[in-house]
């Protein structure tokens, strides 16, 4: 064992893990959608717009422009800020972690707070060496959306976001109706339906972009010789980051779509 990733969980809750990495990455991704958005924003000029604001621009004229082909922008223009947060943390979560990998290298057992995240056993079953010694790499950079429980909790969310919607724009009783339509019997399939939406929204994503940096990882192994295939792959990885951020985002709007549709 030499990469781990680094999990912690509190004293008393063994089952209550969190992962380090993938909290720090989500932090980090969040930090530079406010900057970008901070600074796209903070000096607005009227006409042509130049530099970041006009590449902010086109972001939010993109952003519309699903809303308008999914929802319509009569109904849907209040979700511009969902579509565009979306959008935004997921394109960068996903290309975080292309440019580098941040490793901490670890002969010794590693505690943070009061949790051992590397131990001696770890260590004794590693099979890579530094200055003659075992050692276990510890990795802390990565794209925080290659982590399920991102993806997954990402698709909970918006799929939780539509169910309210239509509570509140159908109503309750049309809502539950919905369930038992056309035909009663229909009621175990419309809540598979349900089921698959939120499984299959986070797992496609989670399974790009996590099949996308094990490949980087086997590349950089190539030494000298993966140079050229790392930088191939890296530029599809960047336009694979890219179509997922817009998949995930026109997709949940086709789902606010589909729960408000028959709203008056």
């Amino acid at each position: 064992m030499n990469h781990i990733q680094p999990v912690w969980a509190p004293p008393g809750l063994p089952w209550l893990e969190f992962n380090l990495s993938t909290s720090l990455m989500s932090i980090v991704t969040a930090v530079i959608v406010f900057l970008l958005a901070f600074f796209a924003t903070r000096k607005l000029k009227e006409g042509v717009p130049t530099g970041i604001q006009n590449v902010f621009e086109w972001i939010v004229d993109f952003v519309y422009g699903i809303i308008g082909s999914t929802i319509g922008l009569k109904k849907g223009a209040k979700f511009i800020f969902l579509g565009l947060t979306l959008i935004l943390f997921i394109w960068i979560g996903n290309l975080l972690g292309l440019p580098f990998n941040f490793m901490t290298v670890h002969e010794e057992p590693l505690v943070i707070w009061g949790q051992e995240i590397v131990s001696q056993e770890m260590i004794d079953a590693s099979t890579m060496m530094h200055h003659d010694k075992k050692v276990v790499e510890v990795a802390w950079w990565k794209s925080p959306t290659a982590d399920m429980s991102v993806t997954l909790a990402l698709s909970l969310s918006m799929i939780l976001l539509t169910h309210i919607l239509s509570v509140r724009y159908r109503g309750g009783k049309a809502y539950l109706k919905h369930y038992f339509e056309p035909y009663l019997i229909w009621l175990p399939l419309n809540i598979i339906e349900e089921i698959a939406k939120f499984l299959t929204l986070g797992m496609r994503l989670y399974g790009n972009i996590f099949a996308g940096e094990v490949l980087i990882g086997v590349i950089m192994m190539l030494g000298v010789f993966g140079v050229f295939p790392l930088i191939v792959w890296q530029a599809f990885s960047i336009f694979v980051g890219s179509i997922q951020a817009y998949v995930f985002t026109i997709l949940t709007m086709v789902y606010i779509s589909q729960k408000i549709q028959d709203a008056h």
